[in-house]
């Protein structure tokens, strides 16, 4: 878990690099990765509308040019990004995944879709609104006012509460 944190800020090698094309080309012989190949690397096997939803935007996130795939380069950037990326770029993307309006701004709502989303059993559906409401109260999001990319990311709480879900 603390090898992707030490791994930020190192240099990618030609050898990691190979290694990352033959295991893109394994995985996906037409040189691109397709939204149904996406899900089924990620393990997602649900017909859930939220969770298939939370997984287009993710893929989306990732897919740079908008052509509906995900080529080689944008794997690498994706790749990149997750295991050796700087916290605030994380955060950027985390946000961007986040902002399902694409307004510039996370509201109660668009936090509690994704701690809804990311909470997967009956038993612990009900514990989504506790803990949408601790989640907004750690990122200071009253019941009225939405948060900014630049508040989430600079906020000194924010960081130390996500590093811990990025990193681990």
């Amino acid at each position: 878990m603390g090898q992707a944190e030490s791994a930020a800020g190192k240099e990618v090698t030609l050898q990691h690099i190979q290694e990352l094309y033959r295991r893109f080309a394994s995985e996906c012989p037409s040189g691109n990765l397709h939204f149904h190949e996406f899900r089924r690397i990620f393990g997602v096997s649900s017909s859930s509308t939220q969770e298939s939803a939370y997984m287009k935007v993710v893929f989306q996130s990732f897919d740079t040019n908008k052509d509906g795939k995900i080529d080689f380069m944008e794997y690498v950037a994706a790749v990149n990004l997750i295991l050796r990326g700087k916290l605030e770029d994380k955060l950027k993307w985390s946000f961007k995944v986040y902002d399902r309006d694409g307004n510039g701004s996370l509201s109660r709502e668009e936090v509690g879709h994704v701690v809804h989303v990311s909470i997967s059993t009956d038993t612990q559906i009900c514990y989504s609104s506790h803990l949408k409401d601790s989640v907004c109260h750690v990122l200071s999001l009253s019941l009225s006012l939405s948060l900014s990319l630049s508040t989430f990311i600079y906020r000194e709480v924010c960081q130390k509460q996500f590093k811990y879900l990025l990193v681990n």
